[in-house]
């Protein structure tokens, strides 16, 4: 039976631009969504910015701005990201409306009206100099236990030790350095642990297929916990100065950012309805009765750092105010960069517009992303030379290379016409026809259950076996002979109908090249599953569909910002070349000694340096293979740049630079100090 489906992805905050964590997001959403589409269901993409809270007020006050401007300055740059990676919400909206104004204050009296908002005094930090109170990060001192200084306002980096900020020693606010005083302000809290509230997320968590086991698992810890760990009633107000959504009937108070951000999930899909979009989707219901009808489906895709809103305050919320519970909450993981967490100042960072601006194409990353996915709470990696070898082998060396190896026999020879797949025939190829059929169910199944890896790696075992065949009919030595002219009919066209097949398993992936196969091949368009069943008559004449990703793209990629901003902004404002001694000061050079050296398996120029700075050690990729022996450096004092941002390289990550000389005739001449020098002597 058809479906109707109500999809979401967690709302980004609206204090920057994406990462490439909201885009590993968006796409698993996106790619979930075309399956749904493919499938013959209605589904609703929606999307919106997060945009209150203190921290969104502060970053606007910064940078001069009021806080409208701030966010819809942000709001402004989201569509160069979506579109760049072929993600189509159906709307795009912002916390920050009169709907998410409607629809929280109205969630607020319903909650009140059931008796489960209640108020209570709270002490805590208040800035004598901002005017406000203070959250836990805007707190710091000293650990109470172990007195480490500059310690957050929740927890010791040093000890571990969890504490609230009132047991800081000598505790300062980061926004002013001023010293926070106590105060009592009254706020208000949704009682999530009344009883009513409780047996209904029993009740709610014990439905099949609602949540993975791993989020069923953690949220009964938190459900079942036991004194301090036990379910906890929310804070769900804020005072002024505040940006958010004023609480009815209380001056000077606001929701907390917490409360209205899901509700923003609603607030989309209400503006979704009211400025007509859904119409054109052929949804004729109103907002409240595709919200309320039994067969809709509300789907939530989010990470694992937010399970707890999304299972526990949520659902209560929506259930004790009338509206519909989610069907549906899959949780996914964290990207890291090869093992590393994300920093862009490291080099392991990969910025997503920096991407696209490369000109690297968006589906590489779609596929290697989902060729990592699956439907468990688990994080995943980007490697980069695992992304150049998997998007070079897969999509070029594998997918692509089977229309390449066939159409251009039935272009020259049979004036693109194809024979119909006849599973009788002796031909390898088809064969293969029948592996493919029965591969369909299961390939849908993992699309269903977002085990998007399987999908890939069935996929590509599909493709694995029609470029065997291929390689065993030989179709280039078919050609050179007419009387087997037939048979090399039939491989080749055979050969491009399961080019068809992988594209449609391939479709919700590479959205883009699949609908320039559907305009090869002549495919109609949207493409739906149902398509598999359909024959094929002629191929129009064949055009490369992708690239190979090359090695100086990823280079480019993980440039570090500060480098890129020296490729393109000018190091003085000068005319003669001449630079101030203040910007040569900005320059560390450091003695270092070369403790080790040696040679990089697959490198033509580089040597591998490990390098004493006195301090501890760097590793320095230098560029002076031609010029030295490794085992002759070991030992030798050289001069480095020591604040140079580490570059990630191909071999590694290199931490600094060595300084080397060189001229108009052959020769490199690394540079060393006079005899007396130490590692780690600044050279001024």
């Amino acid at each position: 039976m058809p479906r109707r489906l109500f999809v979401t992805t967690a709302l980004p905050y609206a204090n920057g631009p994406f990462h490439i964590g909201h885009i590993m997001e968006y796409i698993q959403a996106d790619i979930w969504v075309r399956f749904q589409r493919m499938q013959g269901h209605e589904v609703h993409f929606i999307g919106a910015d997060d945009a209150h809270g203190a921290p969104i007020m502060l970053a606007a006050e910064k940078a001069g701005k009021p806080p409208e401007q701030f966010i819809a300055e942000i709001a402004a740059g989201r569509k160069q990201y979506l579109d760049g990676f072929h993600i189509e919400f159906d709307n795009w909206h912002s916390t920050h409306s009169k709907e998410n104004t409607e629809l929280s204050q109205d969630i607020y009296r319903k909650l009140d009206g059931a008796r489960l908002v209640y108020k209570k005094a709270v002490e805590q930090f208040f800035d004598p100099v901002k005017g406000m109170f203070l959250a836990d990060r805007y707190i710091k001192g000293e650990c109470p236990n172990c007195g480490t200084k500059d310690q957050y306002g929740d927890a010791c980096e040093n000890c571990g030790t969890v504490y609230s900020p009132t047991k800081l020693k000598n505790p300062y606010s980061t926004l002013s350095g001023a010293k926070p005083e106590l105060r009592s302000s009254d706020h208000l809290f949704f009682k999530l642990s009344d009883e009513k509230c409780v047996n209904f997320l029993r009740e709610w968590l014990e439905q099949p297929g609602r949540l993975q086991p791993q989020v069923v698992n953690k949220a009964w810890e938190w459900l079942d916990g036991e004194g301090d760990k036990a379910l906890a009633d929310w804070d769900i107000s804020r005072d002024a100065p505040y940006f958010g959504i004023p609480i009815p009937g209380l001056p000077g108070k606001y929701f907390y950012v917490w409360l209205d951000a899901p509700i923003g999930y609603l607030a989309s899909l209400k503006n979704y309805f009211d400025t007509g979009k859904a119409r054109k989707s052929g949804e004729t219901r109103g907002f409240a009765e595709f919200l309320a009808a039994r067969d809709t489906e509300m789907i939530h895709f989010i990470g694992k750092d937010i399970i707890y809103f999304h299972t526990l305050f949520w659902p209560a919320m929506l259930k004790f105010s009338g509206y519909k519970t989610p069907d549906q909450i899959n949780v996914h993981g964290f990207i890291t960069v090869s093992g590393d967490k994300m920093s862009k100042s490291r080099g392991t960072g990969i910025d997503p517009l920096r991407y696209l601006e490369l000109g690297m194409n968006p589906e590489w990353l779609r596929y290697y992303i989902a060729a990592k996915l699956n439907g468990n709470v688990e994080d995943i990696d980007f490697d980069p030379d695992d992304f150049l070898a998997r998007v070079n082998s897969d999509l070029v060396g594998k997918y692509v290379n089977i229309a390449s190896r066939a159409a251009g026999f039935l272009n020259k020879q049979f004036d693109g016409k194809l024979l119909p797949v006849d599973s009788d025939r002796v031909v390898a190829t088809a064969k293969w026809t029948m592996l493919a059929i029965d591969a369909e169910e299961r390939i849908a199944g993992h699309y269903e259950q977002r085990e998007f890896g399987k999908v890939v790696r069935e996929t590509m075992e599909l493709a694995d076996r029609i470029n065997e065949a291929i390689d065993r009919e030989k179709p280039w030595e078919l050609a050179k002979r007419p009387d087997q002219k037939q048979r090399l009919h039939e491989v080749c066209s055979d050969s491009i109908d399961a080019f068809r097949r992988l594209t449609l398993f391939l479709a919700p992936i590479l959205p883009k090249t699949s609908e320039r196969v559907a305009t090869l091949l002549g495919l109609k368009l949207p493409l739906k599953w149902n398509q598999l069943g359909e024959p094929l008559h002629s191929i129009r004449q064949y055009e490369h569909l992708i690239t190979r990703v090359e090695e100086k793209q990823l280079d480019a990629l993980f440039e570090p910002p500060s480098e890129k901003a020296a490729m393109t902004t000018p190091a003085s404002p000068s005319t003669d070349g001449t630079i101030s001694i203040e910007e040569f000061s900005k320059v560390d050079l450091r003695i270092a000694k070369i403790v080790k050296a040696e040679r990089v398996d697959g490198a033509d120029k580089l040597l591998k340096l490990t390098l004493d700075t006195g301090s501890g050690t760097r590793t320095v990729f230098a560029g002076i293979k031609s010029a030295y022996d490794p085992a002759k450096l070991e030992g030798r004092l050289t001069v480095m740049v020591a604040n140079l941002a580490p570059r990630k390289m191909k071999f590694g990550v290199s931490e600094g630079m060595v300084l080397a000389a060189s001229g108009d005739g052959p020769g490199l001449f690394l540079l060393s100090p006079d005899s007396g020098a130490q590692a780690g002597m600044k050279v001024k």
